[in-house]
Parts: C-alpha cells; structure tokens; sequence
C-alpha cells in the first residue's frame, strides 16, 4: 500500500491519514478528491448503493484478507460439511418451489375445473362424489389445461368487476340509478351536466337533453343519424335562445345537494367518516406493503401463499356459481320454454348462447325489479339492483362490440368473397359443422382485422382532411372518448342502435370494395378468377418454407417502411385536392390556406349561414362543441352544396372500387408473372403471390420516387447520387448474402442434421435436404438468436449486432460487418458442420468398420456431439460451481476482512492474491 504524502486529505471527512486510518487512491480522480479513507468510503458505499466512483465511474476494488491459520487448502470435512448444507439448501428451496407450483399449477386449475364439472353436470350423484373427484388421477393433464382457462376467465371476471366498479365511481351515476352525490372528480359525463338528477325516473334516458349525447358507435364509424331532427329544429332557434342554452349549464352548476342526503347516501355506504377514511388509508397502504408479488405466490420462501391457494380457489367456486351456472341454467330453462332449443343445438354452441340468453333474462328481471323497488321507494334496494344491472349491460355489451360484430363482419367478408376462391356456402356450412370453433375463430380474426385496418385508415383520413369534416365519425384519438362510461350511461336501445348502424356500414362498405369488384372482374376476365387457394404443393418450395419466409422477411420490410404511410397521406392528399376543385369544395375538404391553419376557431352552436344545408352541419359541430369535442375549423360552402356533396359520395364510392379492383388485380398478376418466371407452370398459393407481387410494386414505386426527386437536381449531383446508391446496393446486396443468406443457410442445415433428420428419417433411408426449406428455418433460428443475443449480457456478437443496428441501412460498413460479424460467424457453423462430416467420412473408414457402423457413424455424430458438447457444458458449470463453493467456504470460516486496492496496475495484479492479518 502507497503512503499518501503530506498534506493530503480524504474526500469524505476532509482529514489526514494517519497509521490506523491511512488514505488510499482507489480510482482514477486526481486532485483533492483523489485520497480516501476505507471506512468513509465503506459508509459513502452503504448510503448511496453504489460499487463505482461516481465522478470517473471507476469500478472500486477490494482486496480478501485472511486469518493466518488457514492452511493452503481446505480440508475435506470443511468441503464436505460446506457441501452439505448447499444440497439441503437447495432441497428445501426445491420442495418449497415445487410445492408453489403444485398449488398454482395444479391444485387451483384442477380444483376449478372439476368444481366446473361437477356444478354444470347437475346432478346430485355428482355433488356427493366431489371430494373424491378432487382427489382422482384420470384426465390430469386435461383437466389442468381446462382449469387454467377456467381460472384465466374468472380472474378476468374479477378485474373487470374492480375496473367497472372504478369506473361507475369515478364520475357520476347514472340519472336513473338514484339520487347522485357531488362528484369525487372536477370531470362529469354530459349526459349528467345537460340534465338535474332525478330520483324516481327509472330508466327513463330519452329526454331531450339527453338524446344529444353523441350518439356515434364505440367502433367508431357511423354518424348519429337519428339526431337529424334536433338539427333541423336549432335552425330555428336565435342566438337569444342559443345564449340561454350556452348558460343553462352555468345554472345547473349552481345546483345546491343537501348534506344529508350526502351523508346518507356516501358516508353510511361506506360506513366511514374522516378519521376512518385516513384510517383505512394508512392500513391498506400497509397491507400493499406487506402483499407482493413474492409473498402472495409463494416465491418469498414463506408458506403464507397456501392462504392465498385457498382464496383463490374459493372467488373460482363463486365466480363459476354467480357468474355461470346461474345464467346458464336460467337461459336454458328461457330457452326450453321459448321453444328454441333445437335451433341452439345446431349451433354447436349451445352451452355459450345459453349463457349469453340467461344474461339477457337477467337484466329484463333487475330492470324490472329496479322500477318496482323505485315504485315502493327501497333505495337502497334499487341501487343494488342498478348496479347489478350496469354489470350485466356492460359485459353483454362489451360481448356484442368485440365478439358479435367482428364474427358478423367475418362472415359477410367470406360470403361476398366465395366466387374468388370457387367455393359455395355449402362448402362453409360442411367446415362450419366438422370444425365450429376454429371456424368461427378465424372469421372473428378477419373481422377484427378488418375493424382495425378501416379504423386506421380513418385515422389518416383525419390526418389529412379538414378538421370537423369527419364530424359524423368517431374520433378514436379523442381523450374524452370513453366507451364504458357511454356503456354505463346511455340506454341499451341506442347502443342497439348504433349496432345496427355499423352493421349497415359495414357491410355496404365490403360489397362496395368486395363483392361488386369480383363480380366485374369475373364480368371481364374469367379466366383471372378463382384464385389458388390450395394447403399443399408439389413445388420444390414447400408451403412452411414461404409461411415463413413472408411472415420473417417480405412483410415486416414491407410493413415497417415509412415511406408507406408517407405515400398514402399523399395519394389521399391528392385526391382531395383534385375533388375539391373539381367540385369547388376545397373549402370544405382542406380548408382555406389563407388563413393560418394553425389556428383553430370554436364554432358556436346554432350559428346561421346563407346555405340551408351549412346550417345542418353548423348546428351539428355547435351541439358538438358545447360537449367538448374536437376543434372545428369554419369553411365557405359553394353554391348547390347538397349536390356537390352528393357528387362527393358518388366520387368516394367510385374511386374505392377502383382502388378495390386495382388492389385485387395488380399484385396477383405480377406476383404470377415472377413466380411463373422462378417456378414455371408449378401452381403457388395466391397468398404468396399477392405478397410478392405487393412487394414487387412497392419496390417499383420507391424506385420510381427516388428518380422523380433526382431529376430536378444538376446532372452533376444526380451522377454523384447514382454512384452512392450503385455503391450502397452493391454494399447492401453483399451484407444480405452473407447475414440473410449464407448464415441462415447453414443455421437451418445444422438444425436439420441434429434434429430433425435424426427423429424423422430412419437408418435405411436416405436423407434429402431441400435448402429453399433450410433457408427459410435458418431465417427463423437467425431471428431468434439475434433477439436473445440483444437482450442477454454484453458479448463481441452483441456488440457487432448492435454496431450494424446503430449504422444503418444508408451507413454499412461492409468491412466491419465482414471482419467482426459474418466471417466469425460463418468460420464457427462451418466448423460445426465439417468438423463431424470429416470424421465420419475421412476417419471412420480408416479404422476399417462395417458399412453399417459408418452409416451409423454419419447419421448418429451430429446428435451425439451435441450431447457431448451439452454435457461438457453442464460439468463446466458444475466446476464453476464447485469454486465459488470452495471460496464461499473459505470466506466464511478464514476472511477476517477486506482491504481497500489503489487504482495501480501492479497493485492490482497484487491484490489478487490473497493475503494474511498480521498478528
């Protein structure tokens, strides 16, 4: 240890070093804060939990200091006894963790699934034999599974019963539920604002100021249509009369509750007062504290989680009970008695129709009793029936909104598509019955993407029109925009309503886009339709090697490219710019650009304009505006506006179906060229011909784009550009041929060596390797590796991977991807490759062997090397484990201390040898 020199302080406490306390230089800093002392450094250590210098970031370094009687090598009793108590710990570490997941994965998915069983079986035999149920080992592995869905859908049930009940109490009841308290939060619906809270008035929402709640569907996509006449009567009204209805809420603000109805209703609900709010407060925050994740599934080491097992299995037996036996046997008896019972049994459905059917009798009975409790004046009774019935009308809307109309919108996609793959309904009914989950799965699927696609183009719609000329469309971006307070709120009527609104949307938009261009299509070219559609091909590129090619490797560069988003902003650009001249409503669609578009200006409600028609919309974004919508920017409407918006829906529906006919002709057409180019007369599944087609057009527009921006510019700079770019695609297409072509071949053929020829293809038979199919797992392998390379610890390939990431496309640097990524990488699958392929055809022949023993040898090595390389993994973990073991031991028994290292090479290498106390 170096002697600080005089006059040298520690940087903690400022003082000198003396003999018993000298100073040490553990870091890189100079200066006055070079010197420290061990123990301020311990204790600055221990308060800031930190193992580095926090100005040079230098890592600290402590030295082991052992008793002088420790021999040189420990003895074995002290190596035994150590071990000992290793492998007991790690015994009771290992029945306490499989203890956990025998309760979480065992106990509780197969208790919920038989107490499922044994309560929809219905019979009192069943009852009885419910403990020894529990306990039988038939179906094991099933019924787990089933329980896990089981207890994933009651713990579903269960957040959303808390999340709705936050909900409900986060702003104001609804008018009808009962007397309404002052709000917990500044925030009210507008249903609540335009109206009093009325008391008695159970479910009675249609009143005039609340049939102006925007009424648009939660999808998102259909106008409030039945809201015309109130526009119509605001033309009438004057701005005496629109004053009066802009103060009418500033008077309702004013609106005295009385305390005790306040107190009554809120404090004797929850049976607190001030004391007992700050109370429970403290005492849940303890509780929160106390729970965590560790502790509540048992993961902490303690046994309290078996409490928790038994809780959990009983909210299971309870949610099973309320939430699906009851319902499910009253919609059958409902069913029974209505005489549709054979209807619901063709629908292979049965047990969730009379479910959904028992839902429905459930709220007519709450509705019913919760006017009947309102009539004799039990409000506390009628509130309990109201929330109950809020709870069912959310969850049986929430199943028509994201189950129902998806499926609906599904389904009429593949009817009005059944000409194009050459099938009949038939045919969808003979699927339907041999297989009705995974049908009905997969058209829900297709309606839910389609709902998402045509939200989104919605979206970028409102990026380019004008704001307030989508007034009739919900705005899903809109922070207001809260569909379960809306659920809450409005009645089911409307929200049947707006369904059937969507519907009609929907289903005209699919045969305007759809049904109407195959039907001109096979009009003008028969031979074009149907398209090929079949699961198997006798192509040398198997159907798998193109799933995944196009799901690895076209689409995500197709997706994930800017430009697109970029191309159809303007295109939509264009076409509203074309439209509006055409049709003078500029104006209208993009605004006036001599005004600053930057500046939104409120438009008030029931404002006068000179064309009755601008009226309509004027009093529509007033109503609008008073309830907070989105800004509203004022046009000039032209002369015969109702026409020329006529003619603006005719132009919409005329250029979506050409859009629709070029999208379903154009990439298949290309696609068929370049596959019948690469594979001749051989027939591809139309889906990959769509995508490579799409992708093939992509790339000729793109091209395209980039010469169009170059023409304007000096011919100088263009031949500048075309030398950077040739460079650049040459750099590009070489990087891709080694990263995305030979690695990822020899990925997939040393999988196909150690897996999958081994398990599949017997000892008398040869194999055959088709690379378009090694290729294609190679790409699926490379993507794998390369996401758990980044999100492991920091080695030389994640460091090379993420250098390529940060450089780019338009920055490769060809001889840093060679040198410190493809060639290392190559240089090592190659290795694995002919390494084994050399000794089983270059060694095993010398030794003079039986031709059998070298077809054994060659089909065999690759599987057992791999073992091999395993197992010399696994002892080499062991051996690791093994010193840390013997340090451990030793630590415990002979480290007397550790003593501070100064920031000094030799000093450094010093310190790793350990040295003895002094005596």
């Amino acid at each position: 240890m170096d002697t600080a020199e005089d006059g040298d302080i520690c940087r903690v406490c400022r003082t000198e070093g003396t003999l018993d306390k000298p100073l040490f230089h553990p870091c890189v800093c100079t200066g006055s804060i070079k010197f420290v002392h061990q123990e301020c450094l311990l204790q600055w250590l221990k308060h800031s939990r930190k193992e580095y210098c926090e100005v040079c970031s230098h890592q600290f370094a402590f030295a082991p200091i052992y008793s002088p009687d420790m021999p040189s090598r420990l003895p074995f009793q002290d190596i035994f006894s150590g071990l000992a108590i290793s492998v007991g710990r790690a015994i009771r570490y290992w029945f306490h963790y499989t203890l956990v997941a025998l309760a979480w994965l065992g106990v509780v998915p197969l208790t919920a699934c038989r107490i499922y069983k044994c309560l929809f079986i219905g019979s009192l035999s069943s009852l009885l034999t419910l403990p020894l149920d529990m306990l039988s080992t038939q179906n094991l592995t099933a019924d787990c599974l089933q329980g896990c869905f089981v207890v994933t859908c009651t713990l579903c049930a269960f957040i959303g019963l808390v999340w709705l009940r936050e909900q409900i109490i986060h702003d104001r009841d609804p008018q009808w539920l009962g007397q309404n308290p002052l709000p917990l939060v500044p925030h009210r619906p507008p249903a609540a604002r335009d109206q009093a809270p009325r008391v008695d008035n159970a479910f009675d929402d249609a009143s005039d100021e609340e049939e102006e709640v925007d009424d648009r569907p939660v999808w998102g996509l259909v106008a409030d249509l039945e809201n015309h006449d109130d526009i119509l009567a605001a033309l009438d009204d004057d701005d005496d009369g629109d004053d009066e209805e802009e103060e009418e809420p500033d008077e309702e603000d004013d609106v005295d509750f009385d305390d005790e109805d306040f107190n009554e209703e809120w404090g004797e609900q929850d049976n607190i007062n001030d004391d007992g709010l700050n109370w429970n407060a403290v005492e849940w925050e303890r509780v929160a504290e106390d729970l965590t994740w560790e502790r509540m599934l048992g993961l902490d080491g303690s046994l309290v989680f078996l409490e928790h097992v038994f809780w959990v299995v009983s909210l299971n037996t309870v949610f099973i009970l309320v939430f699906a036996f009851c319902p499910y046997h009253i919609g059958h008896f409902s069913v029974v008695g209505l005489g549709l019972e054979e209807y619901v049994k063709a629908s292979h459905f049965d047990g969730l129709l009379a479910t959904i059917m028992g839902y429905v009798v459930l709220a007519a009975a709450l509705m019913w009793c919760h006017a009947l409790a309102a009539l004799v004046r039990f409000h506390r009774f009628k509130r309990l029936l109201g929330v109950c019935y809020i709870v069912v009308k959310v969850s049986l809307l929430v199943v028509m909104e994201i189950g129902l109309f998806p499926l609906i919108c599904g389904w009429w996609l593949d009817i009005c598509s059944l000409e194009m793959f050459d099938v009949t309904l038939k045919d969808r009914s003979e699927s339907f019955n041999s297989t009705p989950g995974t049908t009905i799965f997969l058209h829900w699927l297709v309606g839910m993407v389609y709902v998402f696609y045509f939200a989104s183009f919605i979206l970028l719609l409102r990026e380019v029109l004008r704001p307030g000329v989508l007034w009739f469309l919900r705005n899903l971006n809109d922070p207001d925009f809260n569909p379960v307070q809306e659920m809450i709120h409005l009645p089911i009527y409307r929200h049947l309503r707006r369904f059937m609104l969507s519907v009609v949307v929907f289903g005209s938009i699919v045969l305007l886009m759809l049904w109407l261009p195959i039907r001109i299509i096979k009009l003008f070219s028969s031979n074009f339709l149907p398209y090929n559609v079949m699961l198997y091909s006798d192509a040398p590129v198997s159907e798998l090697s193109l799933e995944l090619l196009l799901l690895q490797v076209i689409l995500p560069a197709l997706l994930e490219q800017g430009h697109t988003r970029r191309w159809m902003k303007q295109l939509i650009h264009a076409w509203t710019y074309t439209a509006g001249y055409m049709l003078d409503l500029h104006s209208y669609l993009l605004g006036d650009h001599s005004e600053d578009d930057d500046v939104h200006v409120r438009f008030r409600a029931g404002r006068r304009n000179e064309n009755h028609f601008h009226g309509h919309h004027a009093a529509r974004h007033g109503r609008l505006q008073q309830r907070g919508h989105a800004d509203f920017r004022p046009y000039h409407p032209p002369l015969n506006f109702p026409l020329k918006i006529l003619l603006l829906m005719v132009f919409v529906c005329v250029t979506l179906l050409l859009a629709s006919l070029l999208c379903l002709t154009v990439p298949v057409c290309v696609g068929r060229g370049f596959m019948s180019f690469w594979m001749g007369s051989t027939e591809v599944h139309e889906l990959y011909t769509a995508v490579s087609g799409l992708y093939i057009c992509w790339l000729s527009i793109r091209v395209a784009s980039v010469l169009l921006s170059w023409m304007q510019q000096d011919p100088t700079v263009i031949l500048h550009k075309v030398h950077e770019w040739a460079f650049m695609i040459v750099k590009t297409v070489v990087v891709a041929v080694l990263l995305a072509g030979v690695i990822p071949l020899l990925l997939g053929l040393l999988f196909e060596l150690l897996v999958i020829a081994p398990l599949r293809i017997p000892l008398d038979q040869t194999p055959l390797f088709n690379p378009w199919q090694d290729l294609a797992l190679g790409v699926l392998q490379a993507k794998i590796i390369t996401a758990f390379t980044l999100m492991g610890p920091q080695w030389w390939l994640k460091t090379a991977i993420e250098q390529v990431y940060a450089n780019g496309l338009r920055n490769l640097n060809l001889v840093y991807i060679v040198r410190r990524l493809a060639a290392p990488v190559i240089s090592v699958l190659l290795l694995i490759l002919c390494t084994p392929y050399i000794i089983a055809r270059g060694v095993v022949p010398l030794l003079c062997v039986k031709q059998e023993t070298q077809t054994l040898v060659e089909r065999r090595i690759y599987p057992c090397l791999l073992m091999v390389g395993i197992m010399l993994a696994v002892l080499h973990f062991q051996v690791r484990q093994f010193r840390r073991l013997y340090e451990h031991i030793k630590n415990d028994k002979y480290l007397v201390g550790q003593q501070l290292v100064n920031y000094e090479r030799r000093n450094i290498r010093a310190a790793s040898k350990p040295s003895k106390a002094s005596t």
